[in-house]
């Protein structure tokens, strides 16, 4: 038995509503079973239940057993003194209020049916799944269900991802353009150089990057230098020498250290992601619009978000991929899956943090972004569309990373639209 299940039971009232009777042989009626409350304090808010003819209206806390109360603690917090219904699998023993007052119990094991207790461990038995827990029947579940589910959790992802935005802007007292610099210079890096990037991005203070950005080549060296590119005294490349030159110019000028800065990496990468290419493009970018963080919060469709993407890195890097060493000779742009992903991980994040610090509502704005950005193709959105839950945009395979990574791999099932349908419909 899991309390999960228990709150399920309650929210959904998967118990016979008649003939309910406390611990103490009182009738119990409820009337309104609460507001879900997944954050510390009891499990249900501002509920209503009559006990023996007398309304009670307040909370109502759910237990496997009732001794989990003093377990808890809960004896000692006045926060569940307005607690009217204790919920519980089993009664071992009696529970009081902070004042002493004894709280009626409900106990449920006499009241499930056979057919609920089995759905639950249906939903949660493993054998021949591989992937989900409701693999088997996922299906199952109707397209206007899932497509509803999938936004709200898309919104959900932005709001844990305006966790990391928030504590930046603590951090950099409210600059927001310093902020944007951050997380774009990180996931610049993708998954492999993303700690490099961001090591680089903490080390060097934003203010220098807005002296710089009118030269791209002076913005170049000190991206390259203090990422360790330039340390390599063997390489003859007279643009890596000019670099180099520069860089302990403007190293002595404006005291920079990049001792704390991690060296990103070449292995395992194409060509195209090469730290080389993408500090170039970065340094591009900001030469380019001196005033990129306002160009993005102002941008409200994909097209002027690609428009304002449209760069590349350095002449140099035409035939090149690393210093010293030719290359087939090609432009190196931002493509657009790139830029997809720049939209998804930073740009939608910090438009959507941006509208909360001001009080100001861009959900729309944002939605219809996410749903003309083509979807990203990974493990996850793969094995979802294999078992009938198919992403047809970026909202919904964000959508699907949040609910994959959120509820499937935390068993989170009776959280979940999805799970919850599903024990609705089998039990």
């Amino acid at each position: 038995m899991r309390e999960d299940l228990l709150h399920f039971i309650w929210k959904y009232k998967k118990l016979p509503l008649k003939d309910l009777v406390t611990s103490k042989n009182e009738a119990v009626v409820i009337v309104d079973a609460g507001r879900h409350n997944h954050l510390a304090g009891p499990d249900f808010f501002n509920a209503q239940v009559r006990i023996d003819e007398q309304l009670w209206a307040g909370n109502v806390e759910i237990h496997i057993k009732s001794s989990d109360w003093y377990a808890h603690h809960h004896e000692k917090d006045r926060n569940y003194d307005n607690v009217i219904l204790h919920v519980v699998w089993e009664e071992d023993v009696e529970v009081f209020r902070s004042d002493n007052s004894e709280i009626p119990t409900l106990q449920l094991k006499n009241y499930i049916s056979d057919r609920l207790l089995g759905a639950y461990q249906d939903l949660f038995d493993k054998k021949g799944s591989r992937f989900i827990n409701c693999e088997k029947d996922i299906g199952q579940t109707d397209a206007f269900t899932i497509k509803n589910w999938l936004e709200r959790l898309f919104f959900e992802r932005l709001e844990r991802k305006s966790n990391v935005v928030f504590t930046l802007l603590e951090d950099s007292k409210t600059d927001w353009e310093n902020v944007f610099f951050v997380l774009l210079l990180k996931n610049f890096g993708l998954k492999i150089n993303g700690d490099a990037f961001l090591s680089l991005a903490k080390a060097l203070d934003f203010s220098i990057v807005r002296k710089l950005q009118h030269d791209p080549f002076q913005l170049e060296s000190v991206l390259y230098g203090m990422s360790h590119l330039l340390d390599d005294d063997t390489i003859s490349d007279e643009y890596h020498m000019l670099l180099k030159k520069e860089y302990r110019y403007l190293q002595h000028k404006f005291s920079l250290e990049e001792e704390r800065v991690q060296k990103p990496e070449f292995f395992k990468l194409r060509p195209p992601n090469f730290p080389t290419i993408r500090l170039s493009q970065l340094a591009s970018l900001y030469h380019k619009h001196q005033n990129l963080f306002s160009l993005v919060i102002e941008a409200t469709t994909l097209e002027e978000i690609y428009t304002i993407f449209d760069v590349s890195a350095s002449r140099y890097w035409d035939d090149h991929f690393t210093f010293g060493k030719s290359s087939r000779k090609g432009v190196k742009k931002l493509t657009k899956k790139f830029i997809d992903l720049l939209i998804v991980n930073t740009i939608l994040p910090i438009k959507f943090c941006y509208s909360r610090h001001l009080n100001e509502a861009v959900d729309e704005t944002i939605s219809s972004i996410a749903l003309a950005l083509d979807k990203e193709e990974n493990s996850v959105v793969s094995n979802f569309a294999a078992h009938g839950v198919t992403a047809e945009n970026a909202m919904e395979s964000q959508g699907i990373l949040q609910l994959y990574n959120e509820y499937c791999t935390k068993n989170k099932c009776l959280q979940c639209t999805i799970g919850t349908g599903l024990l609705t419909q089998n039990s």
